[in-house]
């Protein structure tokens, strides 16, 4: 892989991470463009620190503002956690009924099926990205809320949504979150915050997945001295994914609170037809 290959895949990753236009689908149309193997063990090993990279971004971007709402005082910090926790929990509970689904319908083996199997049907990424799309528009049209509080039923429906995006690439987390929350009646500051809180809280769950996937791999995957070798140009990629996705913040936060929310929405329906001509 070439650094010019890094940089253009933590560029992407960074910026469509975290902007509501799936970076899942964004990258994988990026591997194929460039002859990528997504299955290589330094591409498995990029990937993860470019979520790394995000998560981070993540946390220096909202840090002050979290500070402000959720660890304002004991009260708000315990209000605020229960949310999480129970969106989290029916994120969770929604995933793991979709995965089970998807396998006793879908797989032929269920026993050696794996979802990442249907990551790169450009079908299911294209349908995804209509999907996000039709959720972000029509949650643009709905007159903005300056509700700040979120409810736990509001909470837990942004929980559920997220775990239907799980399985499917293409099918926006924060795009279908946010969208959620504004379709709730949440202000939008307030969805787009709950939203990354919770993707704080699970993106760390996929990169210890991703790295014990890496560990498993073992001397097979990595013999002696590859390891090190790919892991510089690893970090590097996660300082650039770093870099592009506090850029990605600042241009949503702009564009969320000045009514441009629906220009994601246009964008992902002709990402959609992109995907489906690049095949």
């Amino acid at each position: 892989m070439t650094f010019l290959n890094i940089l253009i895949l933590a560029i992407i990753q960074g910026l469509a991470e975290l902007l509501p236009v799936s970076s899942s689908a964004h990258v994988i149309m990026a591997e194929k463009i460039l002859g990528l193997d997504p299955s290589a063990p330094d591409m498995t090993l990029l990937l993860v620190m470019l979520h790394t990279g995000t998560m981070f971004a993540v946390i220096v971007h909202f840090w002050r503002s979290w500070r402000e709402t959720y660890f304002s005082s004991t009260a708000a910090f315990k209000h605020n956690a229960l949310r999480i926790i129970l969106a989290t929990m029916m994120t969770g509970i929604v995933g793991l009924i979709l995965l089970h689904l998807i396998k006793k319908f879908y797989a032929s083996d269920a026993s050696t099926f794996e979802i990442e199997s249907l990551f790169s049907n450009s079908k299911l990424i294209a349908s995804g990205l209509v999907a996000a799309g039709i959720l972000i528009i029509v949650s643009s049209r709905i007159k903005e809320s300056h509700s700040k509080e979120l409810s736990l039923f509001q909470s837990m429906t942004i929980g559920i949504v997220q775990g239907l995006c799980l399985p499917f690439r293409g099918f926006s987390r924060s795009g279908a979150t946010i969208s959620t929350g504004l379709s709730l009646g949440v202000a939008r500051k307030t969805a787009e915050e709950f939203s990354f809180a919770l993707a704080v809280v699970l993106t760390p769950v996929v990169i210890i997945k991703e790295f014990v996937r890496v560990y498993q791999n073992g001397p097979t995957a990595y013999p002696a001295g590859m390891l090190s070798s790919i892991l510089l140009p690893s970090l590097l990629g996660m300082v650039f994914s770093f870099i592009a996705g506090l850029l990605a913040l600042r241009w949503l936060a702009g564009w969320l609170e000045h009514g441009k929310w629906h220009l994601f929405g246009g964008y992902c329906i002709f990402a959609a037809c992109v995907v489906l001509w690049i095949g």
